[in-house]
């Protein structure tokens, strides 16, 4: 699925050396894979397959999570292009919010994007998160040190809306 959507993701993924077709084989995936379950298990990330009528369509990740006085983790996703649009992604990141700040035990998450992804700000933005930041050159992506607009939620800003899907269910449903 990844190197069949490499003209939809390929702007907006982080660049490691190597060719995509390498770096999305079944073999690297398997790395990724192993290695995603063992930061997991040491409370270091919280990976996400993203699945819509039992396919896998995705996939989530609160990653870098510091704990104690921090507990804070980031975002990435990212979804097949044939599904794009069909609200599969903000339900995923409302459902994996919801679970940091409930059993999870995270106060604050944060997603950072480039300017130019507008599907992906609209995606933030329709949930609900703060915009704060502009990083310059924060990530390595397509090639070059891309800049980011970093947004935020915490906790308590999702607290008194019964948790963020209840939030997302109620904007489809005023939109609907």
């Amino acid at each position: 699925m990844r190197r069949a959507n490499q003209d939809w993701l390929a702007p907006w993924e982080s660049s490691p050396p190597g060719p995509w077709a390498d770096l999305n084989s079944p073999s690297a995936f398997r790395y990724v894979h192993r290695d995603q379950r063992r930061s997991a298990r040491r409370g270091e990330s919280m990976p996400f397959a993203v699945c819509l009528r039992g396919h896998l369509v995705g996939h989530l990740n609160l990653g870098n999570i510091v704990r104690r006085a921090f507990c804070s983790a980031y975002v990435g996703y990212w979804v097949d292009s044939r599904v794009a649009g069909q609200g599969v992604i903000p339900t995923a990141l409302a459902l994996a919010v919801d679970h940091a700040f409930g059993p999870g035990g995270l106060h604050r998450v944060e997603v950072n994007i480039r300017p130019e992804n507008k599907p992906s700000r609209r995606v933030v933005e329709k949930l609900g998160f703060r915009e704060e930041a502009y990083h310059p050159r924060y990530m390595h992506i397509d090639g070059a040190w891309r800049d980011h607009i970093g947004y935020a939620l915490t906790s308590e800003e999702v607290a008194a809306d019964g948790g963020l899907l209840a939030r997302w269910h109620r904007i489809r449903a005023t939109a609907a």
